[in-house]
Protein backbone atom coordinates (compact mmCIF):
# COMPACT_ATOMS: atom_id res chain seq x y z
CA UNK A 1 0.00 0.00 0.00
CA UNK A 2 2.89 2.44 0.97
CA UNK A 3 4.27 1.97 -3.07
CA UNK A 4 1.17 3.34 -3.94
CA UNK A 5 1.03 6.21 -1.88
CA UNK A 6 4.22 7.07 -2.86
CA UNK A 7 3.78 6.41 -6.42
CA UNK A 8 0.24 8.63 -6.01
CA UNK A 9 0.52 12.50 -6.25
CA UNK A 10 -1.71 15.28 -4.33
CA UNK A 11 -2.85 18.10 -6.06
CA UNK A 12 0.17 20.08 -4.52
CA UNK A 13 2.58 17.63 -5.70
CA UNK A 14 1.47 17.52 -9.22
CA UNK A 15 1.41 21.83 -9.29
CA UNK A 16 4.78 21.98 -7.41
CA UNK A 17 6.54 19.39 -9.45
CA UNK A 18 5.23 20.97 -13.11
CA UNK A 19 7.00 24.53 -11.80
CA UNK A 20 10.20 22.64 -10.59
CA UNK A 21 13.49 24.01 -12.71
CA UNK A 22 16.71 22.50 -11.00
CA UNK A 23 17.19 21.23 -7.21
CA UNK A 24 20.27 22.33 -5.02
CA UNK A 25 21.89 19.35 -2.51
CA UNK A 26 20.31 21.02 0.66
CA UNK A 27 16.95 20.10 -0.94
CA UNK A 28 15.48 23.25 -2.00
CA UNK A 29 14.15 23.46 -5.41
CA UNK A 30 14.05 26.21 -8.05
CA UNK A 31 10.60 27.26 -8.70
CA UNK A 32 8.89 29.14 -11.70
CA UNK A 33 6.35 31.36 -10.62
CA UNK A 34 3.66 31.90 -13.48
CA UNK A 35 2.27 34.96 -11.24
CA UNK A 36 3.87 37.99 -9.49
CA UNK A 37 1.71 40.22 -7.58
CA UNK A 38 3.27 43.31 -6.76
CA UNK A 39 2.15 46.28 -4.55
CA UNK A 40 2.74 49.73 -3.04
CA UNK A 41 4.91 48.33 -0.47
CA UNK A 42 7.07 46.26 -3.15
CA UNK A 43 8.96 49.25 -3.62
CA UNK A 44 12.19 47.85 -1.63
CA UNK A 45 12.26 45.02 -4.34
CA UNK A 46 12.11 47.84 -7.15
CA UNK A 47 15.00 50.02 -5.40
CA UNK A 48 17.29 46.89 -4.91
CA UNK A 49 16.70 46.23 -8.88
CA UNK A 50 17.44 50.00 -9.33
CA UNK A 51 20.53 49.83 -7.52
CA UNK A 52 21.75 46.66 -9.99
CA UNK A 53 20.57 48.69 -12.81
CA UNK A 54 18.32 45.82 -14.05
CA UNK A 55 14.95 45.26 -15.34
CA UNK A 56 12.01 43.08 -14.82
CA UNK A 57 12.40 39.98 -16.27
CA UNK A 58 8.85 39.20 -17.13
CA UNK A 59 7.42 41.99 -17.09
CA UNK A 60 3.92 40.06 -18.86
CA UNK A 61 3.84 37.91 -15.73
CA UNK A 62 4.19 40.35 -13.06
CA UNK A 63 0.76 42.78 -12.31
CA UNK A 64 0.61 45.40 -10.16
CA UNK A 65 -1.91 46.67 -8.32
CA UNK A 66 -2.70 49.62 -5.99
CA UNK A 67 -4.93 48.39 -2.30
CA UNK A 68 -2.70 48.68 0.84
CA UNK A 69 -1.85 52.55 1.07
CA UNK A 70 -5.16 53.58 -1.30
CA UNK A 71 -7.30 56.01 0.36
CA UNK A 72 -11.13 55.00 0.63
CA UNK A 73 -13.08 58.04 0.57
CA UNK A 74 -11.48 60.14 -2.18
CA UNK A 75 -9.36 59.31 -5.34
CA UNK A 76 -7.95 62.56 -5.73
CA UNK A 77 -3.90 62.00 -4.84
CA UNK A 78 -3.82 65.58 -3.86
CA UNK A 79 -6.69 65.48 -1.07
CA UNK A 80 -4.21 62.59 0.98
CA UNK A 81 -1.37 62.11 3.22
CA UNK A 82 1.34 63.27 0.93
CA UNK A 83 3.54 60.25 2.11
CA UNK A 84 0.50 57.80 1.22
CA UNK A 85 -0.04 59.44 -2.11
CA UNK A 86 3.74 59.03 -2.58
CA UNK A 87 3.78 55.50 -2.20
CA UNK A 88 0.74 55.26 -4.88
CA UNK A 89 2.60 57.41 -7.42
CA UNK A 90 5.93 55.39 -6.53
CA UNK A 91 4.29 52.12 -7.77
CA UNK A 92 3.03 53.62 -10.86
CA UNK A 93 6.15 54.75 -11.81
CA UNK A 94 8.28 51.32 -11.09
CA UNK A 95 5.52 49.53 -13.25
CA UNK A 96 5.74 52.51 -15.81
CA UNK A 97 9.41 52.13 -16.01
CA UNK A 98 9.29 47.84 -16.07
CA UNK A 99 6.48 47.92 -18.62
CA UNK A 100 4.41 46.65 -15.87
CA UNK A 101 0.27 46.03 -16.02
CA UNK A 102 -0.94 48.27 -13.52
CA UNK A 103 -4.39 48.10 -11.91
CA UNK A 104 -4.02 51.45 -10.57
CA UNK A 105 -5.20 54.12 -8.30
CA UNK A 106 -7.28 54.93 -11.46
CA UNK A 107 -7.84 51.75 -13.08
CA UNK A 108 -11.89 51.71 -13.08
CA UNK A 109 -10.67 47.69 -12.39
CA UNK A 110 -8.92 48.64 -9.33
CA UNK A 111 -9.25 46.89 -6.11
CA UNK A 112 -7.61 44.46 -3.41
CA UNK A 113 -4.66 42.26 -5.02
CA UNK A 114 -6.42 39.19 -3.86
CA UNK A 115 -9.65 40.09 -5.32
CA UNK A 116 -8.92 41.08 -8.51
CA UNK A 117 -6.51 38.56 -9.32
CA UNK A 118 -9.63 36.14 -9.25
CA UNK A 119 -11.97 38.62 -10.62
CA UNK A 120 -9.88 39.20 -13.56
CA UNK A 121 -9.16 35.36 -14.42
CA UNK A 122 -5.92 36.30 -13.48
CA UNK A 123 -5.39 33.39 -10.38
CA UNK A 124 -6.24 30.14 -12.81
CA UNK A 125 -5.71 26.19 -11.59
CA UNK A 126 -2.05 24.94 -11.84
CA UNK A 127 0.09 27.91 -11.66
CA UNK A 128 2.13 29.21 -9.52
CA UNK A 129 1.35 32.80 -7.94
CA UNK A 130 3.85 34.90 -5.16
CA UNK A 131 2.88 38.17 -3.44
CA UNK A 132 5.01 40.16 -0.53
CA UNK A 133 1.64 39.91 1.05
CA UNK A 134 0.89 36.59 3.72
CA UNK A 135 -2.85 36.18 2.38
CA UNK A 136 -1.44 35.53 -1.21
CA UNK A 137 -2.69 31.80 -0.03
CA UNK A 138 -6.18 32.91 -1.22
CA UNK A 139 -5.29 32.11 -4.67
CA UNK A 140 -5.11 28.45 -3.37
CA UNK A 141 -8.79 28.48 -4.02
CA UNK A 142 -8.33 27.85 -7.55
CA UNK A 143 -6.17 24.94 -7.14
CA UNK A 144 -2.77 27.03 -7.50
CA UNK A 145 -0.03 27.19 -5.20
CA UNK A 146 -0.19 30.48 -4.02
CA UNK A 147 1.78 31.84 -1.18
CA UNK A 148 3.33 35.32 0.49
CA UNK A 149 7.16 36.26 -0.08
CA UNK A 150 9.16 39.11 1.52
CA UNK A 151 11.05 42.13 0.36
CA UNK A 152 14.19 39.94 -1.04
CA UNK A 153 12.41 37.50 -2.50
CA UNK A 154 10.01 40.02 -4.19
CA UNK A 155 13.27 40.96 -5.64
CA UNK A 156 14.77 37.73 -6.68
CA UNK A 157 11.41 37.38 -8.75
CA UNK A 158 11.94 40.40 -10.44
CA UNK A 159 15.17 39.73 -11.41
CA UNK A 160 14.50 35.93 -12.35
CA UNK A 161 11.03 35.20 -12.33
CA UNK A 162 12.39 32.04 -10.10
CA UNK A 163 12.39 30.96 -6.31
CA UNK A 164 14.43 28.68 -4.09
CA UNK A 165 11.75 26.94 -1.82
CA UNK A 166 12.07 24.13 0.11
CA UNK A 167 9.25 21.20 -0.38
CA UNK A 168 7.25 22.00 2.21
CA UNK A 169 5.07 18.88 4.53
CA UNK A 170 1.52 17.92 3.51
CA UNK A 171 -1.85 18.05 5.39
CA UNK A 172 -5.18 17.40 4.49
CA UNK A 173 -8.03 19.11 6.43
CA UNK A 174 -11.26 17.31 5.40
CA UNK A 175 -14.76 18.24 6.44
CA UNK A 176 -17.72 16.78 5.74
CA UNK A 177 -21.61 16.93 6.58
CA UNK A 178 -23.41 19.74 4.93
CA UNK A 179 -22.80 23.73 6.95
CA UNK A 180 -26.48 24.81 8.89
CA UNK A 181 -28.03 27.77 7.84
CA UNK A 182 -25.90 30.69 8.56
CA UNK A 183 -22.37 29.02 8.81
CA UNK A 184 -20.33 30.24 6.46
CA UNK A 185 -16.82 29.73 5.32
CA UNK A 186 -15.49 32.52 7.46
CA UNK A 187 -17.10 29.78 10.39
CA UNK A 188 -15.21 27.14 9.04
CA UNK A 189 -11.91 28.64 8.77
CA UNK A 190 -12.08 29.90 12.24
CA UNK A 191 -13.24 26.77 13.70
CA UNK A 192 -10.05 24.59 11.84
CA UNK A 193 -7.72 27.42 13.56
CA UNK A 194 -9.33 27.07 16.99
CA UNK A 195 -8.95 23.71 16.54
CA UNK A 196 -5.13 23.21 15.19
CA UNK A 197 -3.92 26.42 16.69
CA UNK A 198 -2.14 29.14 15.26
CA UNK A 199 0.98 27.42 14.54
CA UNK A 200 -1.08 24.11 13.95
CA UNK A 201 -0.21 23.67 10.30
CA UNK A 202 3.55 25.60 10.48
CA UNK A 203 5.99 24.17 7.60
CA UNK A 204 2.91 22.44 5.87
CA UNK A 205 0.72 22.84 2.68
CA UNK A 206 -3.08 22.62 3.71
CA UNK A 207 -4.91 20.78 0.87
CA UNK A 208 -8.99 21.26 2.14
CA UNK A 209 -11.44 18.72 0.80
CA UNK A 210 -14.56 17.13 2.00
CA UNK A 211 -18.16 17.79 0.70
CA UNK A 212 -18.96 20.68 2.85
CA UNK A 213 -15.81 22.33 1.08
CA UNK A 214 -17.09 20.87 -2.51
CA UNK A 215 -20.16 22.84 -1.36
CA UNK A 216 -18.78 26.11 -1.47
CA UNK A 217 -18.98 29.00 -4.24
CA UNK A 218 -15.48 30.63 -5.19
CA UNK A 219 -16.02 33.08 -2.42
CA UNK A 220 -16.10 30.97 0.20
CA UNK A 221 -13.34 29.37 -1.10
CA UNK A 222 -11.46 32.19 -1.60
CA UNK A 223 -12.03 32.71 2.21
CA UNK A 224 -11.13 29.61 3.64
CA UNK A 225 -7.28 29.88 1.35
CA UNK A 226 -7.32 33.20 2.71
CA UNK A 227 -7.00 32.10 6.27
CA UNK A 228 -5.16 29.16 5.94
CA UNK A 229 -1.67 31.57 6.57
CA UNK A 230 -3.50 32.15 9.81
CA UNK A 231 -2.90 28.54 11.28
CA UNK A 232 0.76 28.65 10.26
CA UNK A 233 0.40 27.15 6.79
CA UNK A 234 2.71 28.14 3.78
CA UNK A 235 -0.54 27.51 1.85
CA UNK A 236 -3.90 26.75 1.54
CA UNK A 237 -5.59 24.92 -2.31
CA UNK A 238 -8.62 23.12 -3.07
CA UNK A 239 -8.46 21.23 -6.20
CA UNK A 240 -10.27 22.73 -9.19
CA UNK A 241 -14.04 21.12 -9.82
CA UNK A 242 -16.95 22.30 -11.94
CA UNK A 243 -17.55 25.51 -10.18
CA UNK A 244 -13.76 26.73 -10.35
CA UNK A 245 -14.38 26.02 -14.03
CA UNK A 246 -17.56 28.02 -14.17
CA UNK A 247 -16.25 30.80 -11.84
CA UNK A 248 -13.18 31.38 -14.74
CA UNK A 249 -15.33 30.95 -17.72
CA UNK A 250 -15.28 34.38 -19.79
CA UNK A 251 -13.07 36.66 -17.26
CA UNK A 252 -11.16 38.75 -19.21
CA UNK A 253 -7.95 37.42 -19.18
CA UNK A 254 -8.75 33.58 -18.64
CA UNK A 255 -8.18 31.14 -21.81
CA UNK A 256 -11.04 31.04 -24.44
CA UNK A 257 -12.68 28.98 -26.64
CA UNK A 258 -10.43 26.08 -27.36
CA UNK A 259 -8.01 26.63 -25.19
CA UNK A 260 -10.09 27.03 -22.36
CA UNK A 261 -11.37 23.65 -23.02
CA UNK A 262 -7.75 22.44 -23.14
CA UNK A 263 -6.88 23.74 -20.17
CA UNK A 264 -10.03 23.27 -18.62
CA UNK A 265 -8.76 19.04 -19.27
CA UNK A 266 -5.52 19.68 -17.88
CA UNK A 267 -6.93 20.99 -14.72
CA UNK A 268 -9.32 17.96 -14.46
CA UNK A 269 -6.26 16.28 -13.55
CA UNK A 270 -4.64 18.28 -10.61
CA UNK A 271 -6.94 16.53 -8.57
CA UNK A 272 -5.17 14.45 -5.52
CA UNK A 273 -5.10 11.22 -6.10
CA UNK A 274 -6.57 8.58 -4.43
CA UNK A 275 -3.86 6.84 -2.50
CA UNK A 276 -1.76 9.70 -2.31
CA UNK A 277 -0.25 10.02 1.21
CA UNK A 278 -0.66 13.34 3.49
CA UNK A 279 1.87 13.80 6.51
CA UNK A 280 -1.30 14.44 8.51
CA UNK A 281 -4.83 14.10 8.48
CA UNK A 282 -7.10 16.11 10.49
CA UNK A 283 -11.07 16.17 9.80
CA UNK A 284 -14.27 18.35 11.16
CA UNK A 285 -18.30 17.65 11.00
CA UNK A 286 -19.38 20.55 9.03
CA UNK A 287 -22.93 19.87 10.48
CA UNK A 288 -20.89 20.75 14.26
CA UNK A 289 -19.62 24.45 13.25
CA UNK A 290 -21.59 27.17 14.75
CA UNK A 291 -21.15 30.75 13.63
CA UNK A 292 -17.99 31.72 14.99
CA UNK A 293 -16.01 34.53 16.60
CA UNK A 294 -12.99 35.82 18.20
CA UNK A 295 -12.17 37.15 21.76
CA UNK A 296 -8.46 37.32 22.02
CA UNK A 297 -5.39 38.93 20.20
CA UNK A 298 -4.99 35.60 17.90
CA UNK A 299 -6.96 34.34 15.24
CA UNK A 300 -6.75 30.67 17.47
CA UNK A 301 -8.67 32.51 20.23
CA UNK A 302 -11.98 31.78 18.42
CA UNK A 303 -15.26 30.31 20.05
CA UNK A 304 -18.79 30.03 18.71
CA UNK A 305 -21.06 32.61 20.00
CA UNK A 306 -22.80 30.76 22.86
CA UNK A 307 -19.48 29.99 24.63
CA UNK A 308 -18.10 32.17 27.10
CA UNK A 309 -14.78 34.02 27.07
CA UNK A 310 -12.22 31.71 28.97
CA UNK A 311 -10.98 31.81 32.32
CA UNK A 312 -7.17 31.35 32.69
CA UNK A 313 -7.28 29.62 35.71
CA UNK A 314 -8.65 26.30 33.96
CA UNK A 315 -5.55 25.89 31.69
CA UNK A 316 -3.09 23.52 32.79
CA UNK A 317 -0.12 24.96 30.60
CA UNK A 318 1.29 28.34 31.86
CA UNK A 319 1.78 29.67 28.66
CA UNK A 320 -1.25 29.73 27.45
CA UNK A 321 -2.95 30.86 31.10
CA UNK A 322 -0.56 33.59 30.24
CA UNK A 323 -1.69 34.09 26.69
CA UNK A 324 -5.30 34.26 27.97
CA UNK A 325 -4.70 36.83 30.75
CA UNK A 326 -2.49 39.03 28.20
CA UNK A 327 -5.57 38.68 25.68
CA UNK A 328 -8.20 39.65 28.26
CA UNK A 329 -6.63 42.54 29.98
CA UNK A 330 -5.86 44.43 26.17
CA UNK A 331 -9.10 43.28 25.00
CA UNK A 332 -10.79 44.28 28.07
CA UNK A 333 -12.58 41.40 28.96
CA UNK A 334 -13.79 39.41 32.05
CA UNK A 335 -13.49 35.62 32.27
CA UNK A 336 -16.66 33.52 31.96
CA UNK A 337 -18.00 36.52 30.58
CA UNK A 338 -20.55 35.56 27.60
CA UNK A 339 -19.72 36.24 24.16
CA UNK A 340 -22.89 37.33 23.63
CA UNK A 341 -22.71 40.11 25.66
CA UNK A 342 -19.95 41.61 24.34
CA UNK A 343 -20.99 45.52 23.61
CA UNK A 344 -18.95 46.92 20.43
CA UNK A 345 -18.13 50.56 18.83
CA UNK A 346 -18.45 50.21 15.72
CA UNK A 347 -18.26 47.37 12.52
CA UNK A 348 -16.27 46.91 9.31
CA UNK A 349 -17.38 44.54 6.33
CA UNK A 350 -13.82 44.51 3.95
CA UNK A 351 -11.24 43.40 3.60
CA UNK A 352 -9.39 40.18 1.04
CA UNK A 353 -10.81 37.95 3.20
CA UNK A 354 -14.63 39.19 3.04
CA UNK A 355 -15.35 42.05 0.59
CA UNK A 356 -16.74 39.91 -2.76
CA UNK A 357 -19.91 40.41 -4.06
CA UNK A 358 -21.41 37.38 -1.60
CA UNK A 359 -19.84 38.79 1.12
CA UNK A 360 -21.64 42.04 0.96
CA UNK A 361 -25.11 40.43 0.03
CA UNK A 362 -25.12 38.27 3.08
CA UNK A 363 -24.73 41.68 5.19
CA UNK A 364 -26.99 43.10 3.23
CA UNK A 365 -29.88 40.58 4.15
CA UNK A 366 -28.94 40.78 7.77
CA UNK A 367 -29.39 44.96 7.37
CA UNK A 368 -32.17 45.20 5.06
CA UNK A 369 -35.03 47.36 6.53
CA UNK A 370 -32.85 47.44 10.33
CA UNK A 371 -30.82 50.37 11.71
CA UNK A 372 -27.27 49.79 13.03
CA UNK A 373 -26.73 51.11 16.69
CA UNK A 374 -23.06 51.49 16.05
CA UNK A 375 -21.09 53.15 13.33
CA UNK A 376 -19.22 50.95 10.59
CA UNK A 377 -17.71 50.98 7.44
CA UNK A 378 -18.42 49.19 4.09
CA UNK A 379 -15.46 48.87 1.74
CA UNK A 380 -15.55 46.35 -1.17
CA UNK A 381 -13.24 44.45 -2.51
CA UNK A 382 -12.88 45.81 -6.12
CA UNK A 383 -14.43 49.14 -7.90
CA UNK A 384 -16.07 46.25 -10.13
CA UNK A 385 -17.60 44.74 -6.55
CA UNK A 386 -18.46 47.60 -5.45
CA UNK A 387 -20.40 48.48 -9.21
CA UNK A 388 -22.40 45.58 -9.15
CA UNK A 389 -22.93 45.89 -5.65
CA UNK A 390 -24.77 49.62 -6.25
CA UNK A 391 -26.53 47.95 -9.36
CA UNK A 392 -28.25 45.62 -6.99
CA UNK A 393 -28.66 48.23 -4.18
CA UNK A 394 -26.93 46.84 -1.94
CA UNK A 395 -25.41 50.21 -1.02
CA UNK A 396 -28.57 51.94 -0.35
CA UNK A 397 -29.15 49.13 2.38
CA UNK A 398 -25.58 49.92 3.86
CA UNK A 399 -26.07 53.35 3.79
CA UNK A 400 -30.32 53.21 4.72
CA UNK A 401 -28.57 51.18 7.70
CA UNK A 402 -26.35 53.96 8.91
CA UNK A 403 -22.80 52.44 7.69
CA UNK A 404 -20.63 54.28 5.82
CA UNK A 405 -19.88 53.06 1.90
CA UNK A 406 -16.40 53.84 0.48
CA UNK A 407 -14.48 52.73 -2.12
CA UNK A 408 -11.93 49.65 -2.38
CA UNK A 409 -9.04 49.13 -0.63
CA UNK A 410 -7.30 47.08 2.05
CA UNK A 411 -8.92 49.84 4.41
CA UNK A 412 -9.26 49.25 7.99
CA UNK A 413 -8.04 45.42 7.71
CA UNK A 414 -4.46 46.68 8.04
CA UNK A 415 -4.87 50.62 9.91
CA UNK A 416 -2.25 52.46 7.05
CA UNK A 417 -4.51 54.04 4.58
CA UNK A 418 -6.43 56.38 7.18
CA UNK A 419 -9.02 53.82 7.84
CA UNK A 420 -8.65 53.01 11.43
CA UNK A 421 -10.49 51.92 15.22
CA UNK A 422 -10.12 54.28 17.89
CA UNK A 423 -7.69 53.46 20.71
CA UNK A 424 -9.88 51.52 23.06
CA UNK A 425 -12.81 51.16 20.77
CA UNK A 426 -14.28 47.07 20.18
CA UNK A 427 -14.91 46.12 15.96
CA UNK A 428 -16.83 43.48 14.85
CA UNK A 429 -14.72 42.87 11.96
CA UNK A 430 -14.56 40.54 8.67
CA UNK A 431 -10.99 40.67 8.16
CA UNK A 432 -8.06 38.30 9.16
CA UNK A 433 -6.23 39.15 12.33
CA UNK A 434 -6.96 40.31 15.48
CA UNK A 435 -3.69 40.89 16.52
CA UNK A 436 -2.99 43.79 19.05
CA UNK A 437 -3.51 47.46 16.87
CA UNK A 438 -3.80 45.99 14.12
CA UNK A 439 -6.52 48.01 13.13
CA UNK A 440 -4.83 50.93 14.80
CA UNK A 441 -2.91 51.48 18.24
CA UNK A 442 -5.10 49.90 21.09
CA UNK A 443 -7.91 49.08 18.81
CA UNK A 444 -9.72 46.07 19.46
CA UNK A 445 -10.88 43.69 16.72
CA UNK A 446 -13.63 40.55 17.04
CA UNK A 447 -12.97 38.72 13.56
CA UNK A 448 -16.30 37.20 12.33
CA UNK A 449 -18.63 36.60 9.21
CA UNK A 450 -19.86 39.73 7.01
CA UNK A 451 -23.26 38.60 8.09
CA UNK A 452 -22.55 37.87 11.78
CA UNK A 453 -21.34 41.68 11.63
CA UNK A 454 -24.36 43.14 10.38
CA UNK A 455 -26.22 41.47 13.08
CA UNK A 456 -23.49 43.38 15.80
CA UNK A 457 -24.36 46.01 13.56
CA UNK A 458 -28.08 45.79 14.41
CA UNK A 459 -27.81 44.86 18.23
CA UNK A 460 -24.80 46.56 19.18
CA UNK A 461 -23.24 43.65 20.48
CA UNK A 462 -22.33 40.11 19.30
CA UNK A 463 -24.68 38.19 18.81
CA UNK A 464 -25.52 35.13 16.77
CA UNK A 465 -26.91 35.47 13.53
CA UNK A 466 -29.33 32.92 13.76
CA UNK A 467 -31.75 34.70 15.74
CA UNK A 468 -32.02 36.82 12.75
CA UNK A 469 -32.44 33.84 10.45
CA UNK A 470 -34.95 32.34 12.50
CA UNK A 471 -37.23 35.45 13.00
CA UNK A 472 -36.10 36.22 16.63
CA UNK A 473 -34.74 39.58 15.91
Amino acid sequence: MMDVARRQRTLFDKVWDAHVVTRREDGAELLFIDRHLVHEGSFHAFNKLKERRAQVRRPDLTIGVADHYVPTRTRVLSEIAPEIAGMIRQLDDNCRANDIRLFGFDDPRQGIVHVIGPEQGLTLPGLTMVCGDSHTSTHGAFGALAFGIGASEVAHVLLTQCLWQKRPKQMRITIDGALASGITAKDVALAIIARIGADGARGHAIEYAGTAIDALSMEGRLTLCNLAIESGARCGMIAPDETTFAYVTGRPFAPKGDLLDRAIANWRELATDAEAAFDREIRLNGQEIAPTVTWGISPEDALPISAAVPDPATFDDPAQASHVREALDYMGLQAGQALDSIKIDRVFIGSCTNSRIEDLRAAAAILAGRTARVPGLVSPGSHLVKQQAEQEGLDQIFRGAGLDWVGSGCSMCVGMNGDLVPAGERCASTTNRNFKGRQGQGARTHLMSPAMVAAAAVTGQLTDVRNFLRGDR
